[in-house]
């Protein structure tokens, strides 16, 4: 039977029941104005039909993508200035080089890099999300060539510079990341359950890539944290407020620099020291990825392979001295 309104008993909100295209759909018009209830079903009913006749890409709008994406718990920190711009768009409609242009419009000015973090990746990740729904076909977009950029790490000088400045809860979280190559994010829902002082490691559950790892605790760490109050979880406050606090431990390490240029460093740059340090210390490329939670090696070498290149190979460009080979050759010409 068509979809009817109603009014539940003791409700002014309008709902919808009924069997359409062989499916039995029941739910809230979210109304409690029956002309409009009524038109809603209207439309529900239309697409339903048009789902069962063309197939669910007919119907599905990046709105409702996104909604479904949302619903499954997924990264959600770039996707509403995508939701705006695509709104109620088909999914259908949505091509690669609609993607590109999209997000050279919506961020304006920006980077390459920015313009596929911020914009490509999560509208390609909601749209390949409903793929495998086998609510739609699965999107590849072309990204736009990246200038690569050697990416600046703090290191140990500079960890030590910042810490006396530092109030304890960022102190310890200048420590943990470069410790443990953590992300802000997975640094921001650390709980006290997930750190075991008595065998010195730290369980990180929701990493970017899914795969929880438990890394070492060094002694340095296991202090700054233990000395931080229980009473909520390690790193509490919201982005803003770390990064404000950041930045005025940065301040007055400048000011108590002697030439007051205490480079300004952001908390990415501790995941960079994490893997700088170790490649610079020998540890193998695959195990340093490993410890840190990288995915790719292909991606991890492509960013730090520059820390395990020998940068004195190319003194041998003016060294005059004759190898017994070259000599060989002189004698005998």
């Amino acid at each position: 039977m068509p979809l009817r309104v109603f009014r539940r008993r003791g409700s002014k909100i309008y709902s919808f029941e009924g069997t359409v295209a062989g499916r039995r759909l029941r739910g809230s018009t979210r109304t409690a104005d029956k002309a409009r209830a009524e038109r809603i079903a209207s439309q529900i009913e239309t697409d339903e039909w048009k789902s069962s006749l063309d197939g669910p890409e007919a119907v599905l709008t990046f709105a409702k993508a996104a909604m479904l994406y949302r619903a499954a718990g997924k990264e959600t920190r770039f996707l509403p200035k995508v939701e705006d711009h695509w709104k109620d768009m088909l999914v259908k409609d949505i091509k690669p080089g609609a993607i590109r242009q999209a997000a050279i419009d919506a961020l304006p000015g920006r980077s390459a890099a920015t313009w596929i973090r911020e914009f490509i990746t999560p509208t390609q990740a909601v749209i390949n999300h409903c793929a495998d729904l086998e609510l739609c076909p699965m999107i590849r977009v072309k990204r736009p060539k990246v200038e690569k950029k050697i990416k600046k790490p703090i290191l140990l000088d500079w960890l030590n510079s910042f810490c006396p400045h530092a109030r304890p809860d960022i102190r310890a979280l200048a420590i943990f990341m470069l410790a443990t190559g953590c992300r802000i994010s997975e640094a921001r829902r650390l709980e006290w359950e997930d750190i075991d002082f008595k065998d010195r490691t730290i369980l990180i559950r929701k990493s970017k890539n899914k795969k929880a790892r438990m890394p070492h605790m060094p002694q340095v760490l296991l202090v700054a944290l233990a000395n931080l109050s229980r009473d909520r979880k390690p790193f509490f406050a919201c982005d803003t407020t770390l990064r404000t606090h950041w930045d005025l431990a940065i301040q007055r390490a400048s000011e108590a620099d002697p030439d007051g240029k205490f480079e300004r460093l952001t908390f990415h740059s501790c995941r960079h020291g994490f893997a700088t340090t170790l490649l610079r210390k020998g540890i193998d490329p695959k195990t340093a990825a490993s410890l840190g939670g990288w995915d790719s090696i292909q991606l991890f070498m492509d960013t730090y392979a520059h820390e395990i290149q020998d940068r004195s190979l190319t003194e041998g460009i003016f060294d005059t001295t004759l190898t017994p080979a070259k000599a060989a050759v002189k004698q005998n010409q």
